[in-house]
């Protein structure tokens, strides 16, 4: 591993991600937290506001709630339901995506307590959202999503449909063209990685990092403390997100990022 040349540059954030998926009870719609595997394996994990309570006491940074069915957020959903609740009763950060279709969905996402919001399918399908997104509600609020995979040749392309069509799209290219169209952040996930514990794709992370003059925020695969060490330092990005890690593992954000520290990277370690 390179040794870490960072010290010019700001603390490291590190990020819970809570996966949503919408579950139907009677003709009530409960958002419940679940962990995936390759994007295809779902898990239950339980009630994403008491975890997200948890997380905010161990010291994370912000946190990364995705609705994984790609529900319309619609004007009083059970998205915008629960983004309320978070943002009431935590005090992290919120980068909030999964069913973004309009300008008018990013409106009420930031309306109802969101910081940031994440965008994917809708940048794939129109580009000039995210110019049009970022003129309207300040680039900084705009964050593409970019899930991707390696295909037989080796290369490393784009997915959309949650991982399930791979496009004749490379990484780095897409990168360049969001963050020319105004994307103020990037949020990558290698979902051949995702959910497995083997580590962090730094390959890629580390050319898009150097290809972008944006925050990068790298997940998917993080199993070991040591690979939040990978994230910084050998790819360069500005956080490491993980959501399968901190629901299973011996491990909370706290220990890990005592483990960060200790590796000389400039982190937050007390509220």
């Amino acid at each position: 591993m390179t040794e870490p040349m960072i010290a010019t540059k700001l603390k490291r954030r590190l990020v819970p991600k809570l996966l949503i998926k919408n579950r139907k009870i009677g003709r009530l719609i409960r958002p419940v937290l679940v962990t995936t595997r390759g994007f295809r394996e779902v898990i239950e994990v339980g009630d994403p506001v008491s975890q997200a309570k948890i997380y905010e006491a161990q010291v994370a940074d912000e946190l990364v709630v995705l609705n994984i069915d790609g529900d319309p957020i619609g004007p009083d959903g059970a998205s915008l339901s629960l983004i309320s609740r978070l943002a009431s009763e935590t005090f992290m950060p919120l980068v909030v995506g999964g069913g973004v279709r309009t300008l008018d969905d990013f409106s009420r996402l930031l309306g109802h307590g969101a910081d940031k919001v994440s965008i994917n399918t809708l940048a794939l399908d129109d580009p000039s959202s995210i110019g049009a997104a970022a003129s309207r509600f300040g680039g900084q609020c705009v964050v593409v999503s970019i899930d991707f995979r390696t295909d037989p040749f080796g290369r490393t392309v784009v997915c959309r449909d949650r991982a399930s069509r791979a496009l004749d799209l490379e990484v780095v290219t897409w990168a360049r063209e969001v963050v020319k169209r105004g994307a103020g952040e990037l949020l990558l996930c290698d979902a051949d990685r995702d959910g497995s514990g083997t580590g962090l794709n730094t390959t890629v992370a580390r050319a898009v990092v150097a290809a972008v003059d944006v925050p990068v925020t790298l997940s998917g695969g993080c199993g070991l403390a040591e690979h939040f060490v990978e994230g910084f330092c050998d790819a360069g990005a500005e956080a490491v997100a993980a959501g399968t890690f901190f629901s299973f593992r011996d491990q909370n954000p706290m220990q890990t990022r005592a483990h960060i520290r200790n590796a000389r990277i400039p982190i937050r370690t007390e509220t």
